[in-house]
């Protein structure tokens, strides 16, 4: 068993060879953009800002720009294929169900970042071209990773609009409540193939200049029935993070397997939501029809014993089945969704971080266990 923490400081920015800001957004291909765009303004309660389509110039594809603090998803659907790129996304769509196609990525400078990639390594998909409107001018650069996942760099320094050049500002389709249910992406998690995890961390090594966070193998996660081995890797800031999966031999098909079978191969499993209030967002999202994992009554019984006190008391986690886990920085509250999507795929977490940068190690074990339930309920463990 092994977990290991690379703590090696990238304070100035100058010497970090492949600088960036954090998280652009995320980016999915759906069947229904429109309906997607009302489902998680209503039960995640983001807001719509922005949108393109055929009102504004836009014949193949209808896109939805949706925010909660500097969390951003833009979902987008073809109307009609025209285009490779149209192609693409109808072929996304129809071979993998809902999914992100994009992790895109707020860098200072999309032309060195770009050339930094390629020059170690990365296959360049989109070479640095630049898009302007009367809000300024946004460069943008694309390179692909796992899957049919990229990486779009974005340099929106000189760029005010309410997204991208060619998107124009749209009103909520509702009202967005008056506390935000989260505040920020926290880590994007990936999952590859048997054999393939390390093959993308030295990726993202090479071709981004990040380090190991985090490794989890072995008996770390692990169940009864299936495993998994992980590793985190992270640029110099810690302010993008992309936890990468691949399964592990084991008795019965773990999540890994179950992902890779029903989404067509390697790409994005969940995304991390950071709030401020893990209860209230728990709250609000379950009235609005979002189903969370279910954790049994036993987890509770013991959880002061070995995770301290929180600013939760045990009893509303025991509610609300919220998660805890602690290290020597601190704790996390954390949940995961069911997936959100009739495949058992994309799903998401919510939480809330004091002190702790870890992943939720000491829950692994209650939480593969909870998947595994519903994988049983669908036939596939």
């Amino acid at each position: 068993m092994t977990q290991t923490t690379d703590h090696t400081p990238h304070t100035a920015r100058q010497a970090d060879p492949f600088p960036v800001k954090g998280m652009d957004a995320v980016v999915f291909a759906v069947g229904n953009a429109k309906q997607a765009a009302h489902y998680y303004s209503t039960a995640f309660g983001m807001k719509l800002v922005a949108y393109s389509g055929p009102e504004n110039g836009s014949r193949e594809t209808a896109s939805y720009v949706l925010e909660s603090g500097r969390a951003r998803f833009v979902f987008t659907t073809v109307i009609k294929a025209s285009t490779e790129r149209g192609r693409f996304l109808a072929q996304h769509v129809f071979e993998h169900g809902d999914g992100v196609v994009d992790l895109a990525i707020e860098v200072p400078d999309a032309r060195a970042a770009y050339a930094y990639a390629v020059e170690h390594g990365a296959r360049g998909l989109e070479e640095p071209y630049e898009l302007k409107d009367e809000h300024g001018t946004v460069v943008l650069a694309a390179i692909a990773t796992y899957g049919q996942t990229r990486h779009t760099l974005v340099e929106r320094s000189g760029y005010d609009g309410p997204y991208l050049p060619g998107f124009v500002a749209a009103d909520p389709i509702v009202e967005p409540p008056a506390r935000r249910n989260f505040q920020a992406i926290d880590h994007c998690v990936g999952n590859v193939e048997l054999g393939k995890m390390d093959e993308w961390v030295d990726f993202y090594h090479k071709v981004m200049a990040f380090t190991n966070m985090k490794e989890f193998v072995g008996d770390d996660i692990a169940t009864e029935y299936s495993a998994l081995m992980s590793k985190v890797v992270a640029d110099g800031t810690r302010k993008v993070k992309f936890p990468l999966n691949e399964p592990a031999i084991a008795k019965k098909k773990s999540q890994i397997d179950e992902y890779l079978e029903f989404y067509g191969g390697p790409g994005l499993q969940h995304i991390a939501l950071a709030t401020n209030d893990i209860v209230a967002t728990v709250r609000a999202m379950r009235a609005a029809g979002v189903q969370f994992l279910d954790t049994p009554d036993s987890y509770y019984d013991t959880l002061g014993e070995w995770a301290g006190e929180t600013r939760v008391p045990i009893e509303t986690l025991r509610e609300l089945k919220i998660l805890v886990d602690r290290d020597e920085d601190g704790y996390l509250l954390q949940i995961f969704t069911k997936p959100v999507q009739d495949r058992p795929t994309v799903f998401f977490e919510m939480i809330e971080r004091h002190g702790s940068m870890g992943f939720g190690k000491g829950n692994f074990k209650a939480l593969f266990e909870a998947i595994e339930r519903e994988q049983a309920k669908r036939g596939n463990l």
